[in-house]
């Protein structure tokens, strides 16, 4: 016990996991409305566009000043988002065609930056490189502070604006209609992601930064069919990620954080696409399944009436070979799960010539109503 409260207490540790839960709260709410606006590769944009402004905000302030990387990014990362909505709505090029075209624009620009610097020879750009990847062990308390100012300027904005977010989010046609400035809207939604992005730069990195702008929203939308469950899910899946990802991390050697909270962030993902209650593939097929099963026994009672229709006989003994024969397919367990419901019941009849059934008064009763439901299909 004392073991773990020293673990817990270390000072890089603390800063580490308060780093990776806000980045999970900022991210994993702003992501909801980039998932939800089918921009997915908005992240990925705004976070390689990001390594430009990181270069210049070291250039300006001549050392790694973590206020003037991140004003830095910040800036590139908003003239990155303009560049794509101007290219979306003044060209003919679609969301996707303009969000890459700006991704690449911008980490070109980034790469070329980036190794001027490395051939300036200044001794404090060492390590600079690390901000593609993270280093969130380099963490101090002072980041920590940077980092949750921009997170709740980011939250306190959604709060203020939140029904004009919504609105342009599920329908900006008729936001647009109501004299909304969707395009106002639309733009700052953008900007506020190119927050979130900002926050993760030191502890995800340029490169995996768009894993945590949609991982945790993608998740949650597994889960919750509303927008306001969705986003609070989504936090708390982001947070969730971040400090699991940062504590193995710190137990495990030489694990960087980065990769590992987005490996828990990807984990929850796959989770939730197998296990959510509607929405998950073992659910999903598990219903099928079982009306596969039920369209079967309907089938089945539903040749059986009718056969016993057109011999005139309420109690008509249908040969379970027959059975087979009309459906293609082997009818005997199709048979004992309705003999258990107590529709159908085993009878003796010519015995050389194979099993025989017949309907009971519950079975007749239940074809009809699976006669009316096949009729209704065909129609």
């Amino acid at each position: 016990m004392s073991g773990l409260l020293a673990f817990l207490s270390d000072y890089t540790i603390q800063n580490v996991a308060l780093g990776a839960a806000i980045l999970g709260v900022i991210s994993g709410v702003l992501g909801c409305f980039a998932v939800l606006r089918q921009q997915s590769l908005l992240g990925d944009t705004l976070s390689h566009a990001a390594l430009p402004g990181i270069c210049l905000g070291f250039i300006f302030a001549g050392t790694r000043e973590l206020s003037a990387i991140l004003a830095g990014a910040l800036l590139t990362g908003i003239l990155a988002a303009l560049f794509m909505l101007a290219l979306s709505r003044r060209t003919r090029l679609k969301t996707d065609a303009a969000l890459g075209i700006s991704l690449s624009v911008f980490f070109a620009i980034g790469i070329v930056l980036l190794t001027y610097i490395q051939g300036t020879g200044n001794a404090a750009q060492g390590g600079l490189d690390t901000f593609l990847f993270g280093q969130a062990a380099a963490i101090l308390r002072s980041d920590i502070y940077v980092m949750g100012t921009i997170t709740l300027i980011g939250l306190g904005l959604v709060l203020a604006f939140w029904k004009e977010f919504k609105l342009v989010t599920f329908d900006p046609g008729f936001a647009g209609s109501l004299g909304m400035p969707v395009t106002v809207v639309e733009t700052a939604l953008t900007l506020l992601i190119a927050l979130a992005v900002v926050v993760g730069l030191q502890m995800v990195g340029v490169v995996l930064m768009a894993a945590m702008v949609i991982a945790p929203a993608a998740a949650a939308r597994q889960w919750v069919r509303s927008l306001e469950a969705m986003v609070i899910l989504s936090a708390l899946m982001g947070i969730i990620a971040g400090v699991s990802g940062a504590l193995v991390s710190a137990l495990a050697t030489g694990l960087a954080t980065g990769p590992l909270v987005v490996l828990a962030a990807s984990a929850l993902v796959l989770v939730s696409i197998f296990l959510a209650p509607e929405r998950g593939l073992l659910w999903s097929g598990l219903r099928r399944w079982r009306a596969e099963r039920h369209l079967r026994g309907r089938q089945v009672l539903a040749t059986m009436y009718e056969l016993a229709a057109a011999h005139d006989n309420p109690a008509y003994p249908a040969e379970q070979s027959m059975l087979d024969a009309y459906h293609g397919l082997g009818t005997g367990k199709v048979l004992h799960r309705l003999q258990g419901r107590g529709l159908v019941r085993r009878t003796t009849h010519m015995p050389q010539e194979g099993i025989h059934w017949e309907l009971t008064e519950d079975g007749r009763h239940e074809a009809r109503r699976s006669l009316a439901a096949l009729g209704k299909d065909e129609s």
